[in-house]
């Protein structure tokens, strides 16, 4: 069997979490792949908003397997936040989830380090969430990192002890941020005791041996394609590997074993944090999508940016991790617009390009917009694409011209009901 891949095709807070709940159905196994806690994957069903942050999002159904894999990183106190919160409202969660040996930790050293390393740029600063993310994937590189399976280890807390002191050093370097590193460090071993008592496994022969049995598995992603640390909107990106390689290496999954690549997109972009968005909309219009799209991270409640459909870059996330079929989010927020705009192609350094460039500030960039007419029906009611107004028929297809992939699924409102299959 091979193993399908889902993934952002954006600056990340495309609706993952919904979709992946709605996929789940068809999985014996659901893998997050990549990232940490600074995800926030929304879903909502039976009148209810659950969000998750390291746990896949497969674990609301029974009978399914939810995998942490080796290319997340994991602070075990949020992590055990998470849990108990979940417990409550599924209490067989537990059962469900596995975490690999080879997922890295978050130490509060870690967000301590990425609260002063961000506070010392200044202007300059990235939009780090301060989860401590940055600083556990250098370490893991740099080959410090502690990962699960330390823990279970009698020379753990040595271990521990050698990577505080090289932070402390590190620290040092910033004299005018203070910390009591003992407020963090009760709450921190008292989740690592929790992390213990979870069922840790070697995560790679589990694969392996699954996909041998015919078991069905989707690959999670967390953030988006332009935030990759490789081929993002460089530096203002995250620090892991956001595309479909990253299923790979954060799973240990052969490429010769990818299946189908599942990409979603918004109807439109939005951004969080800092960095370069060629159509974003500083007017009324922005502010109107912002409010009637609920435009807040599910992780910092931090505002996020509008703005307009961005084709270059969405080809270019298409090229980048081969998708197979696209899922559009969000298409009900954009009814009642008289038109709307999507960016077919850039001005760059005074050239006309349809890709996207090495660097996106606006400066270099001007965004050339078709204009296409917009629909006024509400879509949230809508169970069949039959009923879609013409209009927004129109949109569909010329995205789906445009970029040459087709778009098997359009959400119409947040509940795992608003999602309509396209045949």
């Amino acid at each position: 069997m091979s193993v399908d891949v889902f993934l952002g095709l954006q600056w990340g807070d495309e609706g993952k979490g919904k979709i992946v709940d709605v996929l789940t159905r068809q999985y014996d196994i659901i893998a997050r792949f990549q990232g940490g806690p600074n995800a926030g994957h929304t879903l909502e069903f039976d009148g209810k908003k659950h969000v998750l942050h390291t746990i896949p999002s497969g674990v609301f159904h029974d009978g399914v397997s939810n995998v942490v894999g080796n290319g997340v990183v994991i602070d075990p106190v949020i992590f055990k936040r998470e849990l108990d919160a979940l417990v409550q409202v599924e209490p067989n969660v537990l059962s469900r989830l596995k975490i690999s040996r080879k997922a890295h930790l978050i130490l509060p050293t870690h967000r301590l380090l990425d609260a002063a390393s961000e506070a010392a740029k200044g202007k300059a600063k990235i939009g780090s969430t301060l989860k401590g993310i940055g600083p556990t994937y250098m370490d893991k590189t740099g080959r410090n990192g502690l990962r699960v399976g330390d823990i279970e280890l009698t020379n753990f807390q040595e271990l521990y002890g050698a990577l505080v002191a090289k932070h402390e050093q590190l620290l040092a370097a910033y004299p005018d941020f203070t910390y009591d590193l003992k407020e963090w460090e009760g709450a921190w071993f008292e989740a690592v005791d929790f992390l213990r008592s979870l069922d840790i496994i070697d995560s790679e022969p589990y694969f392996h041996d699954a996909m041998a049995a015919g078991k069905t598995i989707l690959a999670e992603g967390a953030q988006g394609t332009l935030l990759d640390i490789d081929f993002g909107t460089y530096p203002f990106v995250t620090s892991s590997n956001t595309t479909c390689a990253g299923a790979c290496t954060g799973m240990g999954i052969a490429p010769n074993k990818i299946g189908r690549v599942f990409g979603i997109f918004k109807a439109y972009c939005t951004r969080v944090g800092s960095g370069p968005f060629p159509t974003e909309l500083h007017d009324e219009v922005g502010a109107r999508i912002q409010a009637a799209g609920h435009e807040f991270g599910a992780t910092t409640g931090r505002p996020r940016r509008c703005g307009w459909l961005d084709l270059p870059a969405l080809k270019y996330a298409i090229n980048i991790n081969g998708v197979t079929e696209l899922m559009m989010m969000k298409a009900d927020v954009l009814s009642g617009f008289d038109e709307l705009k999507i960016c077919t192609s850039y001005k760059y350094k005074g050239a006309l390009v349809d890709h996207l460039p090495y660097k996106l500030e606006e400066e270099l960039i001007e965004p050339q917009f078709t204009t296409m007419a917009g629909w006024s029906e509400d879509l949230t009611q809508m169970t069949d694409e039959e009923a879609f107004p013409k209009t927004f028929k129109d949109y569909i297809a010329f995205i789906e011209r445009e970029v040459g992939v087709p778009i098997s699924l359009v959400s119409v409102g947040p509940d795992r009901q608003q999602t309509i299959i396209r045949g």
